[in-house]
């Protein structure tokens, strides 16, 4: 699963690597994003931009928000099936960039957080699924989920599950605007390649959502990740 993750990169970067017409200059560093706060993503609508999210999809059909806090992640197999995730797997994908995200392997008594990334440190994206949900008054609220899939080698000591990070040449592919079958969309929807991944033990501080600084990619070990800050 993926339950926290980073996005650091400066506007700039984001916009380059994604193509990106605009991006907005709300756009800040963050290190600790969780479940329910605004995530940066790019849907598949006819807006080459980056848009904020609620993270947690709530279906259109949903009676209230609490939903969201059970569907921060949809299962990739089986998101054609469900009732909550088929129709925007079809119609309503994104990209959710990110520089890295969180997972906490059992170790003895604890668990100690650990940094996932690329080794290259670039942006990559998870795929994701978003809907638009009305409140009794009428007003929409964007909302999203992040896919996943089985693990690669990586990532399989530290949990049953990982996000779906998909191949820079499937974006496109991805962000049709049009719809798409399962058949077409799920093959994209595979683990990523464990050889282009480090991870490194980073503290504690990660474990509070009300901790978004730069000490919670800070590793433990600093040469680890010597050239990271």
């Amino acid at each position: 699963m993926c339950g926290r993750f980073a996005l650091t990169a400066d506007p700039s970067a984001i916009q380059q690597t994604f193509n990106l017409d605009s991006v907005t200059a709300q756009m800040i560093p963050r290190y600790n994003i969780a479940p329910t706060q605004p995530v940066a993503a790019i849907a598949n609508d006819d807006a080459r931009a980056l848009t904020f999210f609620r993270w947690g999809l709530v279906p259109s059909w949903a009676k209230d928000l609490s939903v969201g806090s059970q569907m921060i992640n949809a299962r990739s197999e089986t998101a054609d099936e469900k009732p909550a995730f088929r129709s925007a797997l079809r119609r309503r994908r994104c990209l959710i960039p990110a520089n890295g995200f969180y997972e906490w392997p059992k170790t003895s008594k604890e668990k100690n957080p650990v940094y996932v990334h690329l080794r290259d440190h670039e942006l990559f994206a998870f795929a994701g699924l978003w809907e638009v949900w009305r409140n009794a008054d009428g007003d929409e609220l964007r909302t999203c989920t992040i896919l996943t899939c089985e693990p690669n080698e990586l990532i399989k000591p530290l949990h049953h599950r990982m996000a779906v990070i998909l191949d820079p040449s499937d974006y496109e592919l991805w962000l049709s605007p049009d719809e798409l079958g399962p058949e077409i969309v799920k093959p994209l929807l595979r683990p990523y390649d464990a050889d282009r991944m480090a991870i490194y033990e980073v503290s504690k501080a990660v474990n509070s959502a009300t901790n978004d600084t730069a000490e919670c990619i800070v590793p433990l070990n600093m040469a680890d990740q010597p050239s990271l800050l």
